[in-house]
């Protein structure tokens, strides 16, 4: 298992637009990519799981990735965190 730890810059914190991109990201990879903020988890790849969370600007998440292409979700999540959130 592959994690980071990412500060939310977006003034937004995650909404709408940046997690239906992330769940869309996190598709593409067979590993299992989850999300845990405020003391919840929840897996990328359900848009409403992940609004759920309520992750707010300045708050920090995990981004956890296990399974087959895990090095290469990880990789991909930490260039999606930075660019868009």
């Amino acid at each position: 298992m592959k994690e980071f730890s990412y500060i939310i810059k977006d003034e937004i914190g995650i909404h709408a637009r940046p997690a239906g991109l992330l769940a869309k990201e996190a598709k593409a990879f067979t590993s299992k990519i989850t999300i845990e903020a405020n003391g919840k988890s929840a897996d990328v790849t359900r848009l409403m799981a992940v609004m759920g969370l309520g992750v707010k600007t300045g708050a920090e998440v995990v981004i956890k990735a296990e399974g087959d292409d895990e090095d290469a979700a990880i990789a991909k999540m930490q260039e999606f965190m930075s660019a868009n959130l």
